[in-house]
């Protein structure tokens, strides 16, 4: 794990922290020295506070991600405004915690991240069946519905021959929805499935990631896919 945080007392408690909960840590306390250190030894997962002098939080998000990068980052940031969060998730980051934290919550954030990091699980949640009529096409490798293919090992999506590009959160949030086309997922089970906990009832998180998703699916004159359940969730389905 690479854990970077300008705050000393910050950075030395949550390294102490993460240390004594088994994560081998590697602090430093600049966006400079983050990206170096990415560069020179991969890390599983970053944990980065968004206002460091120099390069900050976002801007090793956007340069990670630009290389294609797709190591799960979760952002610390000290900016409560929803627009300061989704600037973040825009960046390319997974998730975030907001200061002050519980370090507990950091923990669980960082299983959930970790956890969506493993691989598939073959005839995984929601594979299987005929779901009432709905056409899914599972495989240990490939999951298809509704003109939707993904390429689990590759990691990659298609819209019939359009290839999508994806952020991780991303690629995962579509990859539940086409596994359980045709069924209407409620918020609590989109939540605990993709970042392994509830925000609650406030978070715009998911209404933000379907929001990305619907605009790097939809096609002039083609059906929506992903349509909202008011109240409920959300289900894919070609209408």
């Amino acid at each position: 794990m690479l854990l970077a945080e300008d705050d000393r007392a910050i950075r030395h408690a949550l390294e102490r922290a993460l240390s004594l909960e088994g994560y081998e840590v590697t602090a430093v306390a600049d966006g400079v020295e983050a990206l170096a250190q990415a560069h020179r030894t991969p890390p599983d997962v970053l944990v980065l506070d968004v206002m460091m002098p120099g390069i900050d939080g976002l801007q090793v998000c956007r340069v990670l991600r630009a290389e294609g990068d797709r190591t799960p980052i979760l952002m610390l940031t000290a900016l409560v405004e929803t627009a300061d969060r989704i600037a973040g998730l825009d960046a390319g980051a997974d998730d975030y915690v907001v200061k002050p934290f519980d370090v507990e919550e950091v923990f669980a954030r960082l299983r959930a991240l970790l956890r969506r990091t493993s691989p598939v699980p073959a005839g995984g949640a929601g594979s299987g069946g005929d779901g009432g009529g709905r056409e899914v096409q599972v495989s240990d490798r490939q999951v298809e519905a509704a003109g939707i293919l993904m390429d689990l090992q590759a990691r990659r999506a298609w819209r019939g021959r359009r290839e999508l590009e994806l952020t991780r959160t991303e690629f995962e949030l579509l990859e539940l929805l086409v596994r359980n086309a045709g069924i209407v997922l409620d918020h609590s089970t989109i939540y605990d499935r993709i970042w392994g906990y509830d925000f609650g009832p406030g978070s715009k998180n998911l209404a933000v990631y379907v929001g990305y998703l619907r605009r790097k699916l939809d096609e002039p004159g083609a059906p929506q896919l992903i349509h909202t359940v008011r109240g409920v969730g959300y289900v894919l389905r070609e209408d």
